[in-house]
């Protein structure tokens, strides 16, 4: 079974991805900020992440650049989930993201993401 891991600091927003994206029947993991992300994304063994911007300790975008640094886990795809919008999709480009979502996250938008990046 294929593994997400949901990276937000806000436990509602967190519980609320998770309950998506298990619906998928994809098994989930969490961390609440980008230093317990970079370790669940070296251990946990994650097939995509699913990253929040805004953090306290470590923004997704330095989160996603020290994750883009490990060469054993520089190509896991990694998804902003942010309600920065638009403007921020090529600062997050150029960190290392592979995608951005919206947010509130529309159902519509994320199993589409889902289906590009885990389904086989």
């Amino acid at each position: 079974m294929k593994k997400v891991l949901i990276v937000e600091d806000y436990e509602d927003s967190r519980k609320f991805m998770k309950t998506l994206v298990e619906s998928y029947g994809y098994r989930v993991i969490e961390a609440i900020d980008g230093e317990q992300a970079i370790q669940m994304a070296k251990y946990g063994h994650p097939d995509l992440i699913l990253m929040d911007l805004a953090m306290p300790i470590m923004d997704g975008l330095a989160t996603t650049r020290v994750i883009r640094g490990f060469e054993e886990i520089e190509r896991m795809p990694i998804v902003v989930v942010s309600a920065f919008g638009e403007d921020y999709h090529r600062q997050a480009l150029e960190a290392g993201c592979d995608d951005l979502i919206s947010k509130p996250v529309d159902i519509s938008v994320l199993e589409p993401i889902l289906n590009k990046y885990l389904a086989q």
